[in-house]
């Protein structure tokens, strides 16, 4: 029995199956994630290495061609790029599109890793990375409160960044703009070269007297102790009274004595200002499985949260950018128009074969086959993005091909006077193998679109398998 006989024959069988399909494929779709597009990762690693007061030629030499001649024996390296910069080092590795990214950085890894003691000591440790196109900064905002400048600063350091950090599924948090409290201490060239002393010497004594150190441990019959000494600078007074040295004369030369110290701010690198006022910029970046538009409704009800604790300091939230709500405009846009493009076939459909009842048909079996095809997206572990869509909308046509080529047979049967029950099994049966074949061409085009590698892949594996799985 082939399944048009058994669809006539035994229409509840084929009611059950149906409804168990839309009901699976409901319950996928409440379990999808929205994404703008599919994770994308292109082959690129980066190598970032801070080198602080170092011009570019002590950066190239003495970072970048190190990292270079470290990572260059990598496998499936395409080309290795550098930028040597004032105190910084960049160096790009261009990966062959065969490569594993997440294999080849852990080997960067290692390679850099065995090479760190090469590098200058003021040099900070390599900040290795890849690049991932959906590990763009999610939200973007600025925070205000009723506090003084520096105050402010530190108070949206301490408190609202780690309160934000803690949101699930937020990967980083970064501060644009403010004024940073900082310490200056303006040494007076001539007082110190009246006095004897040089900027090195100074700058030794500060360091070595800003320390907290362990000094040893006291045993007694209860237990032990570890003892400390706090030895920070605690006040700006302090650091004005810091003892430097003895002049000729036997005195102690104080800091205050050759410099100025002043309770400043850190010299701006960057200011972040929206509606034409300077604030505190906070950017959010999401972890690289999260959601991004779940992501951003867990942070906007934390920032509600944290305007109601800190209601009294009158702290507020201004959203500049919200990824994730171009993320749902465009994904509602293209199920608008996935609705639409439905029932312009059903218009088309009752204007050609002028049956209310084939209308209704093609309005049952499209949504039916679209519906399931969630139940293949979310088994497969892929989004509700772009690409997924897109595939979906192109889809409505070619199901509609298959649609009208049977109904009009079928129809052309029972204009000749055929029981419903006989023309719907002869018009199947005469143009089964052309309707078959018809499906299986689109079948046999998209489906070696899945199975392609690198960049392009990334991007049309998911619409690839959408078009297949619905057709």
């Amino acid at each position: 029995m082939t399944i048009t006989e058994l669809s006539i024959k035994r229409p509840s069988l084929v009611i059950v199956v149906f409804a168990s399909l839309i009901v699976l494929g409901l319950f996928a779709f409440q379990q999808l994630k929205y994404e703008l597009l599919p994770k994308i990762s292109p082959p690129i690693i980066t190598i970032t290495t801070i080198y602080p007061g170092a011009s570019p030629n002590e950066v190239e030499t003495g970072v970048t061609k190190v990292i270079e001649d470290a990572v260059s024996g990598m496998d499936k390296v395409s080309e290795v790029r550098s930028t040597s910069s004032e105190g910084i080092s960049f160096v790009i590795i261009e990966l062959l599109q065969s490569a594993n990214t997440d294999l080849s950085l852990q080997d960067a890894q290692r390679k850099v890793g065995q090479i760190t003691a090469l590098l200058p000591s003021d040099a900070k440790a390599p900040t290795i990375s890849k690049i991932a196109l959906d590990e763009i900064p999610i939200l973007r905002m600025g925070i205000s409160a009723d506090m003084d400048s520096k105050t402010f600063y530190q108070f949206t350091k301490d408190k609202i960044q780690p309160l934000l950090s803690r949101v699930p599924g937020v990967g980083q948090v970064a501060l644009v703009g403010g004024e940073e409290r900082e310490i200056k201490v303006n040494l007076d060239l001539q007082k110190l070269r009246s006095y004897g002393l040089s900027i090195l010497q100074v700058t030794q004594v500060i360091k070595s007297s800003n320390l907290d150190f362990p000094t040893g441990k006291i045993k007694d019959k209860d237990g032990q102790f570890i003892v400390r000494i706090a030895g920070k600078l605690s006040s700006i007074d302090d650091l004005k009274n810091l003892t430097i040295g003895e002049s000729k004369q036997g005195g102690e030369i104080k800091l205050s004595d050759i410099a100025e110290v002043e309770d400043g701010i850190k010299d701006f690198s960057n200011i972040a200002r929206i509606n034409f006022r300077n604030t505190i910029g906070i950017i959010l970046q999401k972890q690289s499985d999260a959601n991004s538009v779940v992501v951003a409704n867990l942070v906007k009800k934390e920032l509600k949260r944290i305007e109601a604790v800190y209601k009294n300091n009158n702290v507020k939230f201004e959203i500049a950018q919200d990824g994730s709500l171009f993320t749902i405009d465009a994904a509602n846009a293209v199920k608008e128009d996935l609705a639409i493009a439905v029932f312009l076939v059903a218009i088309v459909m009752l204007m050609f074969l002028h049956s209310v009842r084939n209308s209704v048909i093609v309005l049952v079996a499209i949504p039916t086959s679209l519906i399931s095809t969630f139940i293949v997206i979310w088994a497969f572990g892929f989004t509700l993005n772009l690409m997924t869509l897109l595939g979906l909308s192109l889809v409505v046509g070619i199901l509609v091909d298959d649609s009208i080529v049977v109904l009009e047979n079928i129809y052309h049967h029972l204009e000749k006077g055929e029981a419903s029950r006989i023309a719907a099994l002869r018009g199947r049966n005469e143009i089964g193998f052309a309707a078959l074949a018809i499906t299986a061409v689109d079948v046999a085009v998209f489906f070696p679109l899945t199975l392609v590698g690198g960049i392009v892949g990334n991007i049309l594996r998911e619409f690839s398998a959408v078009v297949v799985a619905s057709t």
